[in-house]
């Protein structure tokens, strides 16, 4: 049979991994910044840089983290190995030209957004909708790369990598297209479609879910491809990869759900969550356990070969991870672990360990092959890995330590019945831990400049290969399997039907969830005295979103003694039906603001604001005095309230014409009350509609609510 000649282009994967590496550090660099600053509040410099205080700066590096450097680590792989697993070279040139720098400029837009206050306030989907738009046209065009590529292979039948790879494109194209469902206000803001409780959800299965396709399943590819070369052996059990991929990308989908247990979300769907993340042990720990059994024969390798160490660990930390994440989908353990730093440290074990390490182990495997060379040094190859691994654990263990202190300290009582502690003080003893975590994200970081500095001698000491010649011949044209071949093996040849089934499989999950609790009228009553916000109080909540307060603070009582002792009655799912976006959060830096309305004076929280630790000292949270200084731009309140309007809000027809009429009477009364309590400041300032907005948290409730319709 006739050969036909082709080529490999390195440089789309050489562009991506330099874009990993420098991403990567920029990343994390953030990360330690963001540690220091809840250690140390001062290094917020909220009075000379307000765009760098953490409210902002957190959502800069979570995104920089996982779709800057993970995404281009995935990237790197996928255009290394697809070909070469295909034995062709990709479909086009000019659409991964147009993916790479599409991309990074999809994550610089995100970096200045961010800082500027541009935020949807959905964790992880923070990004405006210009950006939403700019990331669907580059993963589509991605997709058509990807697909181009499979469609004019010469290997008949599809590697489990590219099963993986298939999986997670159609997934992450499915949720990031549902779950940014937004109504444009201008072009710097919209607001979610979607509200409270569904709103919740939605965001909670695009969120666990993105963990699992984005930051798991590309990344299950790369350990099937990478582990497999460095180790020089097969894969562990072709049927144990078909048995992984097809349960793993099915039950992943319904796990969302455990991310809101005790909240307001209606219990048969928290109970779904649960049971479905309990039965992902499974497919996980297949997964686990076919990457580390790769490895049979070749354990003296892993003992001098730090490439091969990245790659166990790496293996090892996604068999924690996803252990640990069905535990704490138990309503028990979750009771403890939600809203406080074991979360915190669960999700670093996997971004540290599992997509860290499998990133550093591919970097070092790969970037030698690149340029024709020697990896420059093992040894220090060795010790980033030792460095790094003390990171992790320095990292993670003061996280657990710190969550089940401030657990026991949340809930005891004194024999009177009375709360032994007050939040302040859970957060003083939480600081020491603090700074234990940012100095393990500081060796974290370390060791990867070790890793730059050893992966840019390697590339000074060899020569580039833009281009790798291969040969193979075409496939035949009237293919006829053989008798008794395996069933798995049609869909191996058919990539189309590939995609289809992992489409089906990956929605039957989300269809399940979201469709009855937006349908069934049951799932979220009503509450008659729940009323929209008034313009002032609207204005002021998209200040609180902007500033990034929602990353510190929750709105959601859980119904346990000791919350519904310290912060009032616990939450109702009728509540939360004007939020767009909800704002129940996932960490507790600070306390929870359910209920905070009309629980101090307006005065308390001018002064809180201006300087936390004059209303309550040992507080952690920066100030912010650029709101005093801002004047409230109510030029787009009309286009606020229309918005809401057209989402269902129940404002007046024609309200948009005298909504600022409104919000100036109430602004004026605030700060007649202010100037009662001999604080002068001018109505139109940013703090006034703040102000309004934390007053009026919690009230509707307590006005009746038992009135229920």
């Amino acid at each position: 049979m006739e050969l036909q000649k082709f080529t490999y282009d390195n440089r789309l994967p050489k562009l991506f991994a330099i874009a990993t590496i420098t991403w990567g550090a920029v990343g994390m660099l953030l990360g330690v910044i963001a540690a220091f600053q809840l250690a140390f509040p001062v290094l917020n410099f909220s009075e000379y840089l307000p765009n760098l205080a953490f409210g902002r700066l957190r959502p800069v590096h979570t995104n920089a983290v996982i779709f800057a450097f993970v995404g281009n680590g995935i990237f790197t792989g996928v255009y290394y190995s697809l070909p070469r697993l295909l034995k062709t070279s990709m479909w086009s040139k000019t659409l991964g030209k147009i993916h790479f720098w599409g991309w990074q400029t999809i994550i610089v837009l995100a970096a200045v957004t961010l800082l500027c206050g541009m935020t949807t306030g959905k964790e992880y989907a923070e990004l405006e909708w210009p950006i939403d738009i700019l990331i669907t046209l580059i993963w589509v065009v991605f997709g058509i790369n990807m697909f181009g590529t499979i469609l004019t292979r010469r290997e008949r039948h599809l590697y489990v990598a590219i099963w993986f790879f298939i999986a997670s494109w159609v997934t992450v194209a499915m949720l990031h297209i549902v779950n940014s469902m937004e109504l444009p206000v201008n072009l710097f803001k919209s607001y979610s479609w979607y509200a409270g409780v569904q709103d919740a959800l939605v965001q909670w299965w695009y969120g666990h879910n993105a963990v699992a396709f984005f930051l798991t399943t590309p990344y299950l590819g790369l350990m099937y491809y990478f582990l497999v070369k460095a180790a020089d052996r097969p894969v562990y059990s072709y049927r144990l990869s078909i048995i992984h991929f097809w349960s793993l990308i099915f039950l992943y989908i319904w796990a969302g759900p455990h991310h809101l247990l005790y909240t307001a979300l209606p219990d048969w769907a928290q109970s779904l969550g649960t049971v479905f993340s309990i039965m992902l042990i499974l497919p996980s720990w297949g997964g686990m356990i076919n990457g580390l059994f790769t490895l049979r024969g070749a354990w003296d390798k892993v003992r001098e070969d730090p490439i091969l160490k990245f790659f166990v660990v790496a293996v090892t930390c996604y068999g924690m991870s996803t252990f640990e994440g069905p535990m704490l989908s138990l309503k028990n353990v979750n009771a403890i672990s939600h809203y406080s730093d074991w979360t915190v440290a669960h999700v670093h074990i996997g971004a540290l360990g599992w997509n860290g390490f499998m990133t550093f182990g591919m970097l070092y495997w790969l970037i030698p092959r690149l340029f024709n060379t020697q990896l420059h040094s093992r040894k220090m190859a060795g010790t980033h890995f030792w460095i790094g691994t003390l990171g992790i654990i320095l990292y993670a263990i003061p996280m657990y330590w710190s969550a089940f202190r401030s657990y026991f300290m949340m809930k005891a009582f004194t024999p009177e019945g009375q709360l032994q502690y007050q939040f302040i003080d859970i957060v003083q003893t939480t600081v020491p831990f603090y700074i234990l975590r940012a100095l393990g994200g500081t060796i974290f970081l370390a060791g990867v400049i070790l890793m730059i500095i050893n992966l840019w001698k390697t590339a000074k000491a060899g020569t580039f290969v833009a281009e790798e010649y291969g040969e193979a011949p075409a496939l035949e044209r009237n293919y006829v399997a053989p008798k008794g071949s395996f069933w798995h093996s049609v869909i191996e040849r058919k990539p189309l039907m590939m995609l289809v089934l992992s489409l089906v499989v990956v929605a039957i999950g989300g269809l399940f969830e979201l469709i009855p609790t937006f349908l069934v009228k049951s799932n979220v009553p009503t509450i008659a005295s729940v009323k929209p916000y008034t313009p002032l109080e609207l204005q002021g909540r998209d200040i609180y979103i902007r500033e990034g307060c929602y990353n510190c603070h929750s709105q959601m009582v859980r119904p346990f003694r000791y919350e519904v002792t310290r912060y009032g009655e616990y939450s109702k799912a009728g509540e939360y039906v004007y939020d767009h976006p909800f704002q129940w959060g996932s960490k507790r830096t600070g306390p929870d603001l359910a209920r905070v309305g009309g629980k101090y004076p307006d005065s308390w929280h001018f002064n809180h604001m201006y300087e936390p630790t004059s209303m309550a000292p040992g507080s952690i949270m920066p100030p912010y005095p650029s709101l005093f200084e801002r004047e409230l731009d109510i030029t787009t309140t009309n286009s606020k309230i229309h918005a809401m309007r057209k989402m269902g809000v129940p404002y007046p027809d024609g309200y948009e014409g005298t909504a600022n009429d409104d919000l100036k009477k109430q602004a004026d009364s605030i700060t007649a009350g202010l100037k009662n309590d001999k604080i002068d400041i001018s109505s139109d300032r940013e703090i006034i509609a703040l102000i309004a907005y934390l007053q009026r948290l919690g009230k509707d409730i307590k006005v009746n609510a038992s009135s229920t319709k």
